[in-house]
């Protein structure tokens, strides 16, 4: 069975590391801009009925968001540093098939997320949050709430898309990839961002606050305990998993952004199982088990408390490991593009999911997309049969489930088809 902490030898076992160096760059603090929609209407009234007047066809956008002053961003900055350490991914020992789906879609966020269950204890918060250490850097529009991709119009936000359209310069910054959590008591408002009603009616603006979908475009959406999140967050995650944007509708006024991100969810199966339409929005599944080694156990425990003690000290016995780690990761995402998986191979994955009675096409996509972040992961550009046999079982056990009362397949139905069509 796989452990949780150890030694930093088994936490990078799997991977070889390419000597790549990573660079990295302070990111100054982003301050809010204003986001352009759609009016309906071209009057408004008050709440005494009398009509707004306003010179022109639609509304301007204000952001209720303030820019960040100097001050303010070295507060930022000092919270920011004496915020508790988390725990080091390579300190992490076991567990291999949650870090690799984990470190897969970091490689590669178009494969969908990845949903993990396991029992109480056993460090699936702990591993997903300390990834944060190794997301790489993206380059995004300065100033921009929405992280906007420059050179890709799907992932911007409607003022920047403008911009573009007449010409101008954007100015960019590289930034680290959000991750987002997405608490349980959330509400809709603060998930999706808010409108302000009265200063839209009483100034003729479009007073929007963007919520935690928009922090978290092209970054991580992490939802704890996702299983026991409430149904009306389930339908907006679906509906911005869905189309990648979200849309927030108030009396009347429009507004929508750019909301593509990596959804990874983490759960006790024993609370209940997920929605089959929201488990179906996760691209790789991975199962954690606990640890019954009781010389391991001993390890696990006396190196959390080793962390407890002193969380930076901790760290940097970890260091170099988690070095290797990012460039080995940065040298992944620059491979990727260039790995290639053959026709026949293609027609095989298919063949299996066909078999299997794999609904969709979703299970083909993913499992070649997985293929491929395998390959660039161990430094090769060109998918072969042993990665398609690593990634398979997680993308495609949960996709098999028919009846909602079913348990999801341990993966032993997808390796057997494997073994006969790959035979």
């Amino acid at each position: 069975m796989s452990g949780l902490i150890g030694t930093s030898t088994s936490a990078t076992a799997l991977l070889t590391s390419p000597s790549v160096s990573s660079s990295r760059s302070s990111t100054p603090a982003l301050s809010f801009n204003p986001v352009v929609g759609q009016s309906h209407g071209k009057k408004f009234y008050g709440r005494i009925g009398v009509p707004v007047k306003n010179r022109r066809s639609c509304f301007s956008v204000s952001n209720v968001a303030t820019e960040i002053s100097p001050a303010q961003e070295q507060v930022q900055k000092l919270s920011k540093e004496s915020q508790r350490p988390v725990y080091p991914f390579a300190a992490i020992v076991g567990q291999d098939e949650m870090k690799l789906c984990l470190l897969l879609n970091v490689i590669d966020p178009k494969i969908g997320g990845v949903m993990i269950m396991g029992d109480r204890g056993t460090g699936k918060s702990t591993t997903v949050r300390s990834l944060v250490d190794l997301l790489p850097e993206i380059t995004v529009v300065a100033a921009d709430p929405f992280n906007s991709d420059p050179e890709d119009p799907e992932s911007m936000g409607m003022e920047v898309r403008e911009k573009l359209m007449k010409g101008e310069q954007l100015p960019t910054i590289r930034t680290k990839i959000n991750m987002v959590d997405l608490p349980l008591g959330a509400t809709e408002d603060r998930v999706c961002g808010t409108i302000d009603i009265e200063k839209a009616l009483t100034e003729g603006v479009k007073a929007f606050e963007p919520g935690l979908l928009a922090k978290a475009n092209r970054g991580i959406l992490y939802v704890d305990e996702v299983n026991l999140l409430d149904d009306h967050l389930v339908d907006v995650l679906l509906d911005s998993a869905a189309s990648g944007w979200n849309t927030v509708e108030r009396e009347g006024i429009s507004i929508s952004h750019p909301a593509r991100f990596i959804l990874i969810g983490s759960g006790n199966p024993e609370e209940g199982e997920l929605r089959p339409q929201l488990l179906d929005r996760f691209g790789m599944h991975a199962q954690v088990g606990t640890v019954r080694d009781a010389e391991l156990r001993v390890k696990i425990v006396e190196e959390r408390a080793r962390f407890d003690k002193n969380p930076k000290e901790f760290r940097e016995t970890y260091k170099t490991d988690q070095e290797k780690l990012q460039e080995q990761i940065s040298a992944a995402r620059s491979l990727l593009s260039t790995v290639q998986i053959d026709h026949e191979l293609r027609v095989k994955i298919s063949k299996v999911c066909a078999e299997l009675n794999v609904d969709g096409l979703r299970g083909d996509i993913v499992t070649n997309r997985a293929a491929k972040a395998l390959a660039a992961l161990k430094g090769r550009d060109k998918v072969t049969d042993e990665d398609i046999a690593v990634v398979i079982p997680n993308c495609l056990r949960h996709r098999l489930r028919k009846d909602p009362l079913e348990s999801i397949d341990s993966g032993v139905l997808v390796i057997e088809k494997f073994s006969e069509v790959f035979s």
